[in-house]
């Protein structure tokens, strides 16, 4: 065998393995999750067992080396291969839930559940009824639509109140109504009206997407004057939802939790507020509502209106629907929780919660999340408890058991959360922990408030609202200003 034969085979195994090397590690520097210090160590073992491949196949006539070379580089090859689909479903898991900055008004047409109109061209003759200032720029956009697409405008008529418009249809007054379908909920709570959303049937829906705005987050200074890229201090608005529809869709939210974060000191602090919080929202005009409508009006509104609460810049959303969370917490393999009581839950299962510690799956832990009746307290209890829960799917995505379920969480995770926080923070949060490692001190405070009636901004009759303990809002301002100063706080 001539000497170009007898190393030919070699060198081609060997240019294949360096390729195949080469794209493993440019993907790993593309992810950005792994810190320097590991890339380097990935990078000189991988080349050594390049150069061991090559000494080992170097020479086809060297039988037995060769053999253990091509087989040594297959093993190889396979090992990158699954860590490449490991890779690949985290970085298109991250890229699908963050970067999200806009969200969507879905605006309905109703008619009678009797009336002959099938579709809105066979009601385009109708006069619609339409909301004289809430939520009128999505109105206005949906009319702008209907108006392009039929073959002459659409003669509309204007009402102050839900039950004002309600009415209107209900009365045969208008044909139909033009409505934020989030409002459909609003409307059923209200005395009179507890079955419209089912007197009623859609015939056409219109999306009026808005942009989600976002501030940049405070970089850690340290004594020196020097700021650290990966030391930051930011603010999470974390939005709890039952969705019955895309996530992206405005919705009234029923967790409202604002976390603010100091990666340098590794600090989270969970701040709740009820959902019957009665202050004014950003759009309207010093008049106070439900927290919870907010979410009506979009993620921006709700930021604004918990900035202007507590006095802070909110940088980023994270909205979570909470029948999704359950796949996320079995694939866990459940979760601890701390519950505040000894209690049974009023759901139909009747689960029992033991005070003090409780391992959970992801029914029991939504079923404990949801919980309100079983309290004194009610909703103020519910709101600590949903903290809990969250505390309790951070502790466990922290440890190493998440490792067992990774693909099973990270599947979990596309169709339950969705954020605005970019790649590269969550990327740098990855990589700090990879390579300083130690647990995170999560302290969760909740803010009170005295049972009243009143009128809403959202509503066109009284309903019962949370009044403000302003003592609680100072209390969580304060300790805000503290992890932001980088000072340690304890749940005590």
């Amino acid at each position: 065998m001539s000497r170009k034969k007898d190393r030919l085979p070699g060198k081609i195994i060997s240019a294949v393995f360096f390729v195949l090397v080469f794209a493993f590690i440019t993907l790993l520097i593309y992810t950005k999750l792994l810190p320097v210090k590991y890339l380097i160590i990935v990078c000189g073992v991988l080349i050594l067992l390049v150069m061991i491949v090559y000494l080992l196949v170097r020479k086809i006539r060297h039988k037995i080396p060769f053999v253990i070379g091509s087989v040594l580089m297959l093993l190889v090859v396979v090992v990158m291969g699954l860590g490449s689909l490991y890779i690949y479903k985290t970085v298109s898991t991250i890229d699908n839930i963050t970067g999200v900055n806009t969200e969507v008004a879905k605006i309905g047409v109703y008619v009678l559940n009797d009336d002959d109109a099938q579709s809105i061209n066979e009601a385009s003759g109708y006069t619609f009824g339409i909301l004289t200032a809430l939520d009128r720029e999505s109105t206005d956009e949906t009319v702008k639509q209907l108006n392009a697409e039929l073959p002459s405008p659409i003669q509309t008529q204007e009402y102050t109140t839900l039950t004002e418009l309600a009415d209107a249809v209900l009365r045969g007054q208008t044909g139909a109504i033009i409505l934020n379908q989030a409002y459909l909920d609003v409307v059923d709570e209200m005395d009179g009206y507890a079955n419209f959303s089912q007197m009623v049937r859609e015939i056409s829906t219109r999306h009026v997407e808005t942009v989600i705005e976002r501030t940049e987050p405070q970089r850690v200074v340290d004594n020196s004057g020097n700021t650290n890229s990966s030391d930051m201090v930011f603010t999470v608005y974390i939005s709890g939802i039952d969705t019955r529809g895309a996530m992206t869709a405005k919705s009234r939210s029923d967790v409202n939790i604002i976390a603010t974060i100091n990666t340098k000191t590794k600090q989270v602090l969970l701040v709740s507020t009820p959902r019957d919080y009665f202050v004014p929202l950003s759009i309207s005009n010093g008049v106070p509502d439900k927290l919870t409508h907010a979410g009506i009006y979009g993620i921006n509104v709700c930021m604004d209106t918990l900035g202007m609460l507590y006095e802070q810049d909110i940088n980023y959303y994270f909205r979570l629907n909470f029948g999704g969370f359950v796949n996320i917490i079995d694939a866990l393999g459940g979760i601890t929780i701390n519950s505040d009581y000894d209690f049974n839950s009023g759901n139909v299962t009747g689960y029992h919660f033991n005070l003090g510690e409780n391992y959970v799956n992801g029914e029991q832990a939504l079923v404990f999340a949801r919980e309100r009746y079983a309290f004194q307290e009610g909703d103020r209890q519910r709101g600590k408890n949903q903290m809990a829960v969250i505390e309790g799917v951070i502790n466990k995505a922290l440890s190493p058991d998440l490792l067992k379920n990774y693909t099973s969480v990270l599947s979990g995770i596309e169709g339950s959360f969705e954020t605005n926080v970019p790649y590269d923070i969550i990327a740098s949060l990855v990589r700090d922990q990879l390579n300083e490692g130690g647990n995170w001190n999560v302290v969760s405070y909740s803010v009170d408030g005295s049972g009243d009636t009143q009128k809403p901004y959202s509503m066109s009759q009284a309903a019962y609202v949370m009044v403000p303990d302003y003592s609680t809002v100072d209390k969580a301002k304060e300790l805000m200003t503290q992890v932001r100063n980088g000072e340690v706080i304890s749940q005590q």
